[in-house]
């Protein structure tokens, strides 16, 4: 009976080509690999045809399923190796570790691998590599292992550099590591009394001098390991990706460059020559020019490179430097390309459809196949036309999966089209999903019916009538009825018991947007229309209320409100509605005591929708600009009136003369006071509109200029020499074209 231990490094593709090897020589009857031994039930699924990394194992506890750990697994990875070695060669392969119910009661955030939120292991590389005269351990390793190729496995030097590591004095492993390790020598203790004769242990490097010796200990181990806690959990495989594999994800256990690890693993013969070829075809890809013999040359540089830096292979670093350099011309940005399309890489994996699932994760792949929606690892914009079924389709799928948290889309702002039917989506299919998915599950075995139960209980639980109307929104862009007539009774029966006009306003907008999409998404909305109609009756009954005795804040809060209900009204198109809402601002224009915001604004609302008459807007502009006005009110008044646009300027000379003589008449230190809030009023307007302003100014007011003449200036507009020496001076020195004074 034989225990042979291959110390590996999880993600190693120098370490899984030689572990394969030895695997294949040695001919073991058992594999133990370090890792969950509740993945036991779906081991077997690893071995085969349709499981094709990278994929990652799933543990969870299925009461609580925001307590989960996956373990991914790359083709490059020594652990995936010697478990397909194992199935595929009759071997017994188990997985043996730590319990993941030992210590998954103290998980975090769903999601978080192991390595990231346990206590991290020793860093042994780091010590290798500095004695070794290495700065950097990852390079260290890689000329060490990850670069070897032929001649024999390095398992017997890396246990013994292990070995001698530990004995040192470094710090030792945390009782974490020592119990994981106690689990591991009983796993192996098991297989010996099973009877098993050669057994492979494959395992983290670190742990490979504490298993090489598993005779006596037994119940000291059995001591560390008693009492721990218990959890019931439940296992599955998931799809994982290269990006979710790299260090930048946050694993713990990761490696830089995953797709160029894959590469090493993979390539027979020629790595560096493969790689750039691989490279070159990316750029080609883009319209970038990387000709045959920019490849050659390339390789040469690379190989130039390592011999230089004393490497026994062109590594990740040398290859990047020589295209950089040949092919990408010495820029950055198309090496940027490389390292997302290959270095990292956007491989994601695949498992088979018997792959143990809840239902609701069984449904969602039915969901994609039938509306055809691929997940892929890179975000992928979605162009959606809602007059098509299957487009229609896709946005419920993708709106079902938002409302249960399942985040695969995110919707993007349509620019140049009809956005009543065309929508944007950028989708990325994160490994997370998975366990978000689990989570999920309790809502019921179906998407529709389980993104329909937390909508109602939403609705239910809402505190704030706003947060109805948006609801019922999502509901019925994700095609819900059920779930859209639970909000609305809800909706309707909190806005008879509201008396805060305010919220009434807020709640208006995202209605009229319902029934706006109810036509175009084929979806009855006659209940919605029957709240539309009683908000807008309260909205024009209390407003006037609403508009008494504001101070600046809550008027500009109002005039927001305002606007919203317009512009909701407007998209309506409907005519009843409209009468009453302009009839209620025709109440507040000419009101004494108003605040001059919310009368600006009611005035020019009016005026562009053809109730005011344009020389009524001039009587009340006249009228607020009198010598009696209040001047801050008067400002205020035109900031209503006028933001947004100042196109109603350019269009009526006479508001523009109005507007010019007031201003041309306040006094230095009023104009002083009222200056920001002018100068806000106007910064709002497009550039052309200012620009095109100034200059009907100028053209409409000769009698200004006499007025300037008789004051001193010249008539025809000439300069001042003297009056514009100061401001010449400091042109001169902004643009450097004459020193500073220096006293």
């Amino acid at each position: 009976m034989t225990v042979s231990v291959f110390g590996i490094r999880h993600h190693g593709p120098g370490s899984a080509r030689s572990l394969r090897a030895a695997l294949q020589e040695w001919q073991p009857d058992a594999v133990l690999v370090e890792g969950p031994p509740e993945g036991a039930s779906v081991l077997p699924l690893a071995g085969r045809a349709e499981m094709r990394p990278p994929v990652a194992l799933l543990v969870y506890s299925p009461a609580e399923p925001a307590k989960a750990a996956f373990w991914p697994f790359a083709a490059f990875s020594p652990e995936w190796q010697a478990v397909t070695w194992g199935l595929a060669h009759g071997a017994e392969v188990r997985f043996v570790d730590l319990a993941t119910s030992a210590w998954l009661g103290d998980a975090g955030d769903a999601g978080d691998e192991p390595a990231r939120r346990r206590p991290r292991s020793p860093d042994p590389l780091g010590w290798l590599a500095e004695a070794a005269g290495y700065g950097d351990p990852e390079r260290w390793w890689d000329d060490m292992v990850e670069h070897h190729r032929d001649g024999p496995g390095p398992f017997q030097a890396v246990a013994e550099a292990m070995a001698a590591v530990r004995e040192g004095e470094v710090p030792g492993t945390d009782p974490h590591e020592a119990r994981r390790e106690a689990a591991m020598r009983q796993g192996v203790r098991t297989a010996q009394r099973q009877g098993f004769e050669r057994i492979a242990v494959v395992c983290g490097a670190w742990h490979a001098p504490a298993l090489a010796e598993v005779r006596g200990g037994a119940t000291a181990d059995a001591a560390l390991l008693r009492g721990l806690p218990r959890t019931k959990v439940a296992a599955t495989w998931v799809p994982w990706t290269y990006g979710r594999l790299a260090w930048a994800s946050g694993y713990g256990a990761g490696v830089t460059s995953p797709g160029w690890y894959h590469h090493l693993f993979t390539a027979p013969d020629r790595v560096v020559d493969r790689w750039l070829v691989k490279v070159a075809q990316l750029l080609r890809s883009e319209d970038l020019d990387a000709s045959a013999g920019s490849v050659i040359d390339a390789v040469r540089l690379a190989d130039t490179l390592a011999a230089v830096r004393g490497r026994p292979l062109a590594g990740l670093a040398e290859v990047t430097d020589a295209a950089r350099a040949v092919l990408g011309n010495g820029y950055d940005a198309p090496m940027a390309l490389v390292a997302e399309r290959l270095v990292v890489g956007d491989a994601l994996g695949e498992v088979p459809d018997d792959t143990p699932m809840v239902p609701l994760a069984q449904d969602l792949v039915r969901l994609q196949r039938r509306l055809r929606l691929k997940p892929e690892a890179f975000a992928r914009e979605l162009d959606l036309d809602l007059r098509r079924p299957i487009d229609l389709g896709r946005s419920h799928l993708l709106r079902r999966l938002a409302l249960l948290g399942v985040g695969w889309g995110e919707e993007a702002e349509v620019e140049g089209k009809a956005g009543t039917f065309h929508e944007v989506w950028y989708l990325q299919w994160q490994p997370e999903l998975a366990v978000a998915l689990v989570e999920a599950s309790m809502w019921g075995t179906t998407v529709e019916a389980a993104a329909d139960a937390p909508a109602r209980e939403r609705a239910a639980a809402a505190t704030r009538l706003v947060d109805l109307p948006t609801l019922a929104e999502e509901c019925l862009l994700a095609d819900l009825p059920g779930a859209v007539a639970a909000t609305m009774d809800v909706l309707a029966q909190r806005a008879a018991l509201d008396v805060d006009v305010g919220d009434l306003m807020d709640a208006l907008p995202p209605l009229a947007r319902v029934l706006r999409y109810g036509s175009v998404r084929r979806t009855d909305t006659e209940a919605v229309a029957a709240v539309v109609d009683g908000l807008v009756a309260r909205i024009c009954i209390g407003l006037p209320v609403a508009a008494s005795s504001l101070d600046d804040e809550a008027a500009a809060e109002l005039v927001r409100r305002i606007s919203g209900v317009h512009g909701a009204l407007a998209a309506l198109h409907r005519a009843d509605l409209r009468a009453s809402w302009e009839q209620a601002l025709g109440s507040l224009v000419d009101r004494a005591g108003l605040h001059g915001l919310v009368a600006g604004r009611a005035t020019r609302l009016l005026l562009d929708g053809g109730v005011l008459p344009a020389d009524g807007a001039a009587v009340r502009l006249a009228a607020v600009l009198s010598a009696g006005e209040e001047r801050g009110r008067a400002a205020a008044w035109i900031e209503g009136f006028l933001s947004g646009s100042g196109m109603v300027l350019l269009h009526d000379e006479a508001l523009l003369r109005l507007l010019d003589g007031w201003l041309g008449d306040v006094p230095g230190e009023a104009f002083t006071d009222l200056l920001p809030l002018l100068r806000r009023t106007f910064a709002t307007f497009e550039a052309s509109e200012r620009r095109q302003i100034g200059e009907r100014v100028r053209r409409l007011m000769p009698d200004r200029r006499g007025r300037a003449a008789a004051a001193g200036d010249d008539e025809d507009g000439a300069v001042d020499p003297q009056r514009a020496a100061p401001v010449l001076a400091t042109v001169a020195r902004l643009l450097g074209l004459q020193e500073e004074s220096s006293g």
